[in-house]
């Protein structure tokens, strides 16, 4: 899919150059792929202390070799 976008030129060149790119779709595309695994890894942080586990649940016996 095409797509035309309008950034700043210094900031493309800076993250080809800081990157190591070949060219400016490589940088865009690390750029967004970088902030979609921040964002997924805030969603996960959210959910720290909202799950709730089974009282009697023993994680060691899960472990033992039978």
């Amino acid at each position: 899919m095409a797509t035309n976008l309008e950034i700043d030129d210094k900031l493309i060149t800076q993250a080809v150059k800081l990157g190591q790119h070949r060219t400016k779709k490589a940088a865009v595309t690390q750029a967004l792929t970088d902030y979609i695994h921040h964002l997924e890894q805030e969603n996960i942080l959210s959910m720290f202390g909202s799950i709730e586990y089974e009282t009697g649940y023993d994680y060691k016996k899960q472990r033992a070799r039978t």
